[in-house]
């Protein structure tokens, strides 16, 4: 696919709550794919960095640290277009709105209309560049992971979680949902999902 004199490649993004096997399931892809010969992209997670620099996250976040994820989350995986055959993005633009809305659930406060429209035309308006995008799912059984610093506020994630599904929801966003149990299976329809679209790319035009 070329847009504008870019060739843009495949692009799968995954977004849902902390601590619910988005890493973990795009480092799996990552390795199928490249045991395929595939060229693999990745685009990392923004929260750290935005905590470095001093921005609000997590039940903190403000519409400020929202737009400076988005805005830099869609740079980057611009940036990536030009490296790979195919883009893996931790955590997808509509995540950081998501996260946004559970924060004001959260602190019991409610948007600026017009910024809260001004977040969604942005949000929706990108999402069209995602060709897979999966929904990871909270399992409140699953203990959450200790493996790095992480937020334990049950509360907060929940709020993720719910708020994060009606993003897609109220923006129209296709999307798959990723529990997490289902992993192998997702695997397996990704690979084949990100194969065949190569393939097609790839197959000479009459």
């Amino acid at each position: 696919m070329v847009t504008a004199g870019v060739e843009k490649p495949v692009v799968v993004a995954v977004l849902g709550t902390h601590s619910t096997g988005k890493s973990t399931f795009l480092a799996r892809l990552a390795h199928d794919l490249r045991r395929e010969q595939v060229q693999v992209t990745t685009v990392a997670d923004l929260g750290e960095q935005a905590q470095r620099i001093g921005l609000p996250i997590l039940r903190n976040h403000t519409w400020a640290s929202t737009l400076w994820i988005i805005t830099r989350g869609i740079s980057n995986e611009l940036e990536s277009w030009l490296h790979g055959d195919v883009v893996l993005v931790d955590r997808a633009v509509p995540d950081a709105l998501g996260y946004y809305r559970a924060a004001l659930a959260y602190r019991g406060e409610q948007p600026d209309p017009e910024v809260r429209a001004r977040l969604e035309a942005l949000v929706r308006g990108y999402s069209t560049s995602y060709d897979l995008l999966y929904r990871t799912t909270l399992d409140p059984a699953i203990p959450l992971d200790d493996s790095k610093p992480r937020d334990p506020d049950q509360r907060f994630r929940e709020l993720a979680d719910h708020h994060v599904g009606a993003v897609l929801r109220d923006l129209g966003l296709p999307h798959r949902l990723l529990p997490a149990d289902g992993h192998d299976q997702a695997l397996r329809d990704a690979l084949d999902f990100i194969l065949a679209r190569l393939s097609a790319t790839e197959a000479p035009q009459p």
